[in-house]
């Protein structure tokens, strides 16, 4: 699925991925500064999260609790050296539970992705307008 959309319909635009998405486990892709974590922020926000959402690009993952969702956890592995620092924070603990999971970066970490997930994949227009790649990866199918 392709959608065009304008920064300003963000809260739109995260209620189709939700609802499009086959999986928890959402991967962004997109350059620095694409909206990846502004579009996670919204994100997290249908998903009835109150807190305040941040970036994790120091801690790698950050943790939000919703009243109808349970545990969300946003995962940034923009600074990752290698593989084996998010094996060692249990990665695959984590992609492996029944929570949602967003993770920026994810290309940083790609042997240790599972096969089912949803791939986001974002790309600038203009200051104001992106394009936005669902796909869904699925090994029921």
């Amino acid at each position: 699925m392709k959608l065009q959309y304008k920064i300003a319909e963000l809260p739109k635009i995260a209620k189709t991925i939700l609802e499009a998405a086959s999986s928890k486990i959402l991967l962004f892709y997109g350059e620095m500064g694409a909206g990846k974590t502004t579009l996670i922020k919204q994100l997290i926000k249908q998903l009835d999260v109150n807190d305040t959402v941040s970036s994790p690009t120091f801690s790698l993952i950050n943790e939000y609790f919703s009243d109808t969702e349970g545990t969300i956890f946003h995962f940034d592995f923009y600074r990752i050296q290698n593989e084996t620092e998010a094996l060692d924070i249990g990665i695959e603990d984590y992609f492996y539970n029944i929570e949602w999971c967003m993770v920026e970066w994810p290309q940083n970490i790609e042997n240790l992705l599972p096969l089912e997930r949803t791939e986001i994949h974002i790309s600038v227009l203009d200051e104001d307008t992106r394009t936005l790649e669902i796909k869904n990866y699925d090994t029921t199918i």
